[in-house]
């Protein structure tokens, strides 16, 4: 959609650039600006984390209980004494160490073997339909939580309903349905995206504000201007962390802390998303310290930090992790692993029903594994989003967000409470 004006903050001073918008609606929108609509703290709020580049389940929940673990992975495997043990067979990699916390109160649940239908070993489609909740169509034109918000239009009253943090929509937002792209909560801006009409005047300011608008992406001007107006009076400059919460530094860390400061901020966020890339370990991916080790060091704390600057807030929160696919079971010859097929996702959160790992798990033996070679998929992932949207969101039309397949009750795993 085109975005046909700009906003930008400088020096503490509102500059509003219009671009074909009436009169009237600027005086409407004027006279909004003053007035700070309130949004219950109970709200349902779903967060989404993708771990682009396929994440490997297997050391991120680590199966010690099965001996084909430690002898497909003689170099990189989780040695048993290091693994922070969940239930007897499987156990978290050390440095998720700080969510065991949230096992044992039962607000963490693992789900394993979770994935596609669909064989692709190719990042681009992989991801693709995983966002846009089509597996094996690549026509589909919008993203399925963009479709959520097309049919469930109870809570389609605020700006900040639905969240990417990063500098662009993400397919899994694309879609008719309004929705922000957040950079950084302390940079107000509206970008105008390339697609835009670009007359003399748009790329007069586009050039003026080069690199300085930096702050939303809204897709439509009304949604962007109300946007700025209530991040303006939110102050996202004053925030502090509550409880001693200590976001890890780096991306991740620092986009927690923002969703944090959204929820808090009672401006209506019901789905939040963010990519947290780096989990292609093709080669050196390490063990109980190294590459992957790394990633999982600063993934525990930021989540650890959430929950604890969340507090009470968290009994109506959700934070989802995914990942398009696993990595291979077997070890390369460069220590690390190559693209494989299932993988492991983490739900956590006070509706979570936790301290457990769902789904069904199908074996290390070769005779169990998908071609030959991988995890193979018992759970599809439609399956656990739709039991999140219906037992937590509330939607009541799976049909129409995933079109093609209707995730049914009887194949949710009980992720969710209730």
């Amino acid at each position: 959609m085109t975005i046909s004006r700009r906003v930008f903050v400088k020096s503490g001073g509102l500059a509003l650039v219009s671009f074909g918008l009436d009169p009237l609606f600027l005086a409407r929108a004027a006279f909004a600006s003053t007035r700070l609509p309130a949004y219950p703290p109970t709200r349902p709020v779903l967060v989404c984390l993708f771990q682009r580049g396929a994440v490997d389940g297997l050391s991120m929940i680590v199966p010690h209980g099965d001996r084909v673990y430690y002898e497909e992975r003689p170099r990189i495997a989780i040695a048993e004494r290091d693994v922070v043990d969940l239930d007897g067979y499987f156990g978290l990699h050390p440095r998720l160490a700080t969510l065991k916390t949230l096992w044992d109160n039962k607000s963490l649940a693992v789900i394993h073997a979770v994935g596609s239908p669909d064989a692709t070993r190719s990042h681009f489609d992989a991801q693709d339909y995983m966002e846009s909740g089509t597996p094996g169509v690549k026509s589909t034109g919008d993203g399925w939580m963009n479709r959520y918000c097309q049919h469930d239009r109870e809570h389609a009253d605020t700006p900040f309903r639905a969240v990417a943090f990063g500098p662009q929509l993400p397919r899994i937002l694309a879609g008719s349905a309004p929705s922000l792209a957040i950079d950084d909560l302390q940079a107000f801006g509206l970008r105008v995206p390339q697609e835009a009409a670009r007359d003399r005047l748009t790329r007069a300011f586009e050039e003026l504000y080069d690199g300085a608008g930096t702050g939303l992406l809204a897709s439509s001007s009304r949604e962007g201007f109300e946007a700025v107006q209530m991040l303006k009076r939110a102050d996202p400059t004053q925030y502090r962390p509550d409880a001693g919460a200590d976001y890890p530094p780096g991306r991740l860390g620092k986009t927690l802390l923002q969703i944090a400061q959204l929820i808090k901020a009672d401006v209506g966020l019901e789905i939040a998303f963010a990519d947290c890339s780096g989990w292609d370990t093709h080669v050196n991916q390490g063990s109980s310290e190294g590459q992957l080790a790394a990633r999982l060091r600063e993934l525990g704390l930021a989540l650890a930090a959430f929950n604890r600057d969340l507090g009470d807030r968290m009994r109506n929160i959700v934070v989802l992790t995914m990942s398009e696919f696993g990595r291979t079971i077997r070890e390369n010859g460069n220590s690390g692993t190559d693209h494989g097929h299932a993988t492991a996702m983490l739900a956590l959160g006070g509706p979570v029903n936790g301290g457990r790992v769902l789904g069904r798990w199908p074996g290390l033996g070769v005779e169990q594994r998908f071609e030959g070679r991988d995890v193979a998929v018992t759970t599809d992932f439609r399956d656990l989003f739709g039991e999140i949207l219906t037992r937590h969101l509330g939607t009541t039309d799976l049909s129409s967000i995933f079109p093609g397949y209707t995730p049914s009750p009887a194949r949710f795993l009980g992720a969710i409470r209730g």
